[in-house]
């Protein structure tokens, strides 16, 4: 399977917060709340860390495991698919029991965070990292414009005062965050520049992308246009 651009983004960005948080060679424990494709699992799991992988979808469940199955044997002992909504973490999971703890693409305007967040955290040990990637509700007429559709730009440029919006912005889940001691310790923007599920072109082409998508991404007020934001926050 291609990377998408997005994909390889967060990857990137995980790295840069593992890395800088946990000692060189541990083995981390770690949940993915949204398995789907195991993209971001699977990239751990070879990095050597144990992964649990949390799925509700019968079907990607099946697919993931047969991923798996051309795995080598260290990768399929350490990736363990569990059965599950991403809501559920409290059924499955004693307290503390993550290092780090992915929720990607789980958040959707409409949505209150609060019990997803408490669920999350309730699992993540003292100084785990939650990584939680999430539509950025403030630019949503970004992708429109650029894409030439104008009345859909223009829809999501009139004035709205849903609560289900302000909800997934920055300041918003850094408030939430904080009240459950789980305090926001960096966030980026993912994909400024290209669309929502554009594969990364090969070579020096997706190199100079990834290049410039980066540094956008961590640089104001760039940032705050992305088509999605990637908030990593720590347990206290």
């Amino acid at each position: 399977m291609d990377d998408s651009i997005r994909q390889a983004l967060v990857a990137r960005q995980l790295e840069e917060q593992v890395t800088a948080r946990f000692p060189v060679g541990r083995r981390l424990k770690v949940l993915d709340v949204a398995l789907r494709d195991g993209h971001q699992a699977l990239r751990l799991a070879r990095a050597g860390h144990e992964v649990t992988g949390l799925e509700s979808d019968p079907d990607l469940v099946a697919a993931i495991r047969r991923v798996l199955a051309d795995e080598p044997e260290g990768i399929r002992e350490r990736t363990h698919v569990v059965s599950g909504d991403s809501r559920s973490t409290g059924a499955h999971f004693l307290p503390g029991s993550f290092d780090v703890v992915l929720c990607h693409g789980v958040l959707a305007p409409g949505d209150e965070p609060g019990p997803l967040l408490a669920g999350l955290g309730r699992v993540l040990a003292p100084g785990g990292l939650l990584s939680l990637l999430v539509p950025n509700t403030e630019a949503r007429a970004m992708r429109p414009g650029l894409a030439g559709d104008w009345e859909g730009a223009l829809t999501h440029l009139a004035p709205t005062d849903d609560p289900g919006d302000r909800a997934l912005r920055p300041d918003a889940l850094s408030a939430a965050l904080t009240g459950m001691s789980i305090p926001l310790h960096r966030w980026y923007g993912v994909q400024v520049f290209t669309d929502d599920d554009a594969v990364l072109p090969e070579g020096a082409e997706g190199e100079s992308l990834l290049a410039a998508e980066e540094r956008a991404g961590r640089t104001d007020p760039y940032r705050g246009v992305a088509a999605a934001l990637h908030l990593c926050a720590v347990r206290d």
